[in-house]
C-alpha cells in the first residue's frame, strides 16, 4: 500500500505543496490516485522524488528534469539521452565546485591574515 501526500511529504522532507507543484510540472508522471482522487505515492515514486530532490539541490533547471521525465516515459531506448543530460549537469556541478573551492581558498587566506593581525596586536600589549 502506498502513502498519501502528507505521509510522502514527511518521508522525503518536502512540504505537500512542493509535491503538488512537482506533479503539476509533470515531474511525477507515474503517480497514481485512489478511488477518491487522492495521490498515492508508491516506493518507486519516493525513489524518483529523492532523485528530484538531489538534482534540485544541485540547481538543475526544471526544464531538464522535465526532459528526463519525458524521455523516461518513452522507454529504455532513451537512456543515452538521459545519461547525456546528467553528464552535462555533473560537469556544471564540477565547475561550480571549482569556483567554490577558489572562494573557500580566498576566505581561508583572509581568515589566516586576520589571525596574524590579531596575534600581532596581542603581542604588542
Amino acid at each position: 500500500m502506498g502513502l498519501y501526500i502528507k505521509e510522502a511529504a514527511k518521508k522525503v522532507g518536502l512540504p505537500t505543496h512542493t509535491l503538488r507543484y512537482y506533479e503539476q510540472e509533470g515531474l511525477l508522471p507515474f503517480l497514481k490516485r485512489d478511488e477518491n482522487g487522492n495521490r498515492v505515492f508508491e516506493e518507486s515514486d519516493l525513489s524518483w522524488l529523492e532523485l528530484i530532490i538531489c538534482l534540485r539541490k544541485t540547481d538543475i533547471v526544471l526544464s531538464k528534469l522535465r526532459e528526463i521525465v519525458e524521455l523516461t516515459t518513452e522507454g529504455d531506448w532513451t537512456i543515452p539521452q538521459r545519461k547525456k543530460i546528467l553528464e552535462e549537469h555533473k560537469e556544471k556541478m564540477f565547475e561550480k565546485q571549482r569556483q567554490l573551492d577558489q572562494a573557500f581558498a580566498k576566505i581561508d587566506h583572509k581568515l589566516h591574515y586576520y589571525d596574524e593581525l590579531e596575534e600581532n596586536a596581542k603581542n604588542k600589549l
